[in-house]
């Protein structure tokens, strides 16, 4: 069961006024860079940043790496549906960043998350926006991975 503050329309309201606000970013500097992560190589294809929260620690405490193929989309397809669900995790508690990472080689998605904490990250795992991502792919497919900072969690 979802926590409360996990819920999709509380991430809609929150993620909405933290646009509004101008605290959500785009940057663009990495976009087509490869990244090898465990020896095999993504490409990054878009990447957000949330400013911290006030009092927040400078650098994000865990990182959430999910791994998945596709059921019924294609890659392009996939690169341009990932824009619609944005609104439904930035929003979430402890959310700091996320890669968006394609491997053209197997044809598989992963995305490389920053949470404030690896409590946040934990509930990630647990929230409407993880089943989404599961019930999108293929059956057995769906693998995660949370790192604390201290294993690597904010090397990426």
């Amino acid at each position: 069961m979802d926590v409360p503050q996990y819920s999709p329309l509380r991430s809609l309201v929150r993620a909405t006024g933290l646009l509004l606000r101008g605290r959500v970013h785009f940057p663009r500097q990495r976009l087509g860079h490869w990244l090898e992560i465990d020896g095999r190589r993504w490409i990054i294809f878009r990447e957000i940043r949330v400013d911290a929260q006030p009092g927040a620690a400078a650098q994000p405490g865990a990182a959430f790496q999910p791994v998945f193929h596709l059921r019924g989309m294609g890659a392009r397809a996939n690169m341009l549906f990932s824009w619609l669900p944005i609104l439904f995790f930035i929003g979430l508690p402890g959310f700091r960043s996320k890669l968006w990472l394609y491997d053209p080689r197997s044809g598989d998605f992963s995305g490389w998350y920053h949470w404030e904490r690896v409590e946040d990250a934990r509930r990630y795992r647990a929230s409407f926006a993880a089943r989404f991502m599961i019930r999108r792919s293929l059956p057995g497919s769906v693998s995660f991975r949370i790192l604390p900072a201290a294993d690597g969690g904010t090397r990426v």
